[in-house]
């Protein structure tokens, strides 16, 4: 996959920022919880920050909410992930006007699940609109290697929705390479279904990269798959192949289609693999056993970890071991995102090899 050679930045992500509250005591439940941590947390940024953190330049487009303590936390915490951010400051409007979504989640144990409860009401990222970001400078003039979509922005609310249908229009006319991971979430659609249908399909005609999983595909887009849970993923496989065929015939213009594979086990033992159609090659990771500390973003650590791997233009078998084993890195912490070290602690999770390094 040929990038732009002139760029300022690497990967951009348009995003809703807040602030994720889960137990310190590791695995307990939040309604027995009297001490909860506090992190800044968004999927888009879960993605964004592989990339940063491996050293490449990474700009997160949002907005906040102004003279918020809470906003400053964000600020700071995205700083401290090495990633660039650009948004509007809105004003509060009073106490019950704007302010970051919070999600309160704690990680489950054994057989007990994993709950998250998300809190938006008032969410200032439903804000976010396209003429308040200039496009031609950021995509003509500074330069854009990948853009990447959710479509937890997408669906947020109708602002949201055309926002991210511009970026990608004009992404498409400057060349920037799209990756569009469309995150259904029933809520988000209730009583707009046919709207973002119409929105979802047109971004993903112009999507270079398509990320989903069965229900993703079939509920944003319409394509037939495998139904959700039911068999064990290895004998579901081609089942995915399937489905991800449908996907290809339907958006020919997109190269790269990618889905995780999970199977839980219990809340801290997972079957974890990937599988990827790059042009008609397929790449596939077997499901394999991993450890979890907290599962929430492993998902999001895969299509990182993906991305950078096509960002440095390896091979594409690469990009599918890299992603594997970031989305595993992601679930080894206590926050929603993983903080790679460096490449070698990546290549070292997919080799299997924990051993200590002195």
């Amino acid at each position: 996959m040929e990038l732009k050679k002139t760029f300022q930045w690497a990967l951009v992500v348009p995003s809703s920022m807040g602030i994720r509250l889960t137990p310190i005591a590791q695995g307990q439940p939040v309604h027995k919880s009297d001490r909860l941590l506090m992190q800044a947390t968004s999927a888009e940024t879960n993605v964004a920050s592989v990339s940063a953190y491996l050293g490449f330049p990474v700009k997160v487009l949002t907005t906040f909410v102004k003279g918020s303590p809470i906003a400053q936390f964000i600020k700071d915490n995205l700083s401290s992930r090495h990633l660039t951010y650009e948004g509007k400051e809105v004003e509060q409007g009073g106490p019950w006007g704007y302010r970051h979504q919070i999600n309160i989640a704690d990680s489950g144990f054994s057989l007990r699940g994993p709950r998250v409860w998300n809190d938006r009401s008032g969410e200032v990222g439903r804000t976010l609109n396209v003429n308040d970001f200039d496009l031609d400078r950021l995509f003509g003039q500074e330069g854009v290697q990948i853009l990447h979509l959710s479509g937890l922005i997408g669906a947020l609310s109708s602002e949201t929705s055309r926002f991210c249908l511009e970026l990608a229009r004009a992404a498409r006319r400057y060349g920037t390479k799209i990756t569009f991971d469309l995150n259904y979430r029933a809520s988000f659609w209730k009583g707009r279904e046919q709207e973002l249908r119409d929105i979802f399909t047109e971004i993903a005609s112009v999507s270079d990269i398509l990320v989903g999983n069965e229900e993703d595909f079939q509920l944003c887009l319409g394509m037939e798959g495998p139904e959700a849970g039911g068999k064990a993923l290895a004998a579901k496989i081609d089942s995915f192949k399937g489905m991800i065929c449908n996907v290809k015939k339907a958006f020919p213009d997109a190269s790269v289609f990618a889905t995780t594979l999970r199977e839980v086990v219990s809340a801290n033992h997972h079957l974890w693999g990937a599988i990827m159609l790059e042009g008609d090659q397929w790449h596939v990771v077997e499901p394999r056993p991993v450890n979890v500390i907290d599962r929430i973003g492993g998902g999001d650590g895969f299509v990182g970890g993906l991305l950078y791997g096509i960002l440095k233009g390896w091979e594409p078998e690469r990009w599918i071991q890299f992603g594997w084993a970031t989305g595993v890195l992601a679930t080894t912490f206590l926050t929603d995102y993983g903080q790679p070290a460096d490449e070698d602690q990546i290549w070292s999770i997919w080799g299997g090899n924990a051993r200590v390094l002195r």
